[in-house]
């Protein structure tokens, strides 16, 4: 079973992922990429891709030309758990 984050612990969680921003809505954490233009967007997404393959954990994502928009929650616990902390660094560790 997955355990949805309390709220110390999303603070905390927030506080070491700056570029993420909390959608309160969704129990969930966003960011937004801006890349040179579609190649480097796209490739991009491909490398997320290959991250959520591995941990088995998906992000809902959305291209529009140069922009990827992310969001992470976990649905098996119905808002922001680990899994989506530690998605959120692997994908932020792709920037260069």
């Amino acid at each position: 079973m997955v355990a949805k984050l309390t709220e110390d612990e999303r603070a905390a969680a927030l506080a070491e992922l700056p570029a993420w921003t909390y959608e309160p809505t969704r129990d969930a954490i966003h960011r937004r990429f801006t890349f040179a233009g579609f190649n480097a967007a796209f490739g991009f997404i491909a490398r997320v891709a290959l991250l959520a393959e591995k941990a088995d954990h998906h992000p809902e994502g959305a291209n529009v030309w140069n922009r990827v928009d992310i969001m992470l929650t976990t649905h098996a616990c119905n808002g922001l758990s680990q899994r989506d902390v530690r998605m959120a660094r692997a994908i932020d560790a792709l920037l260069p």
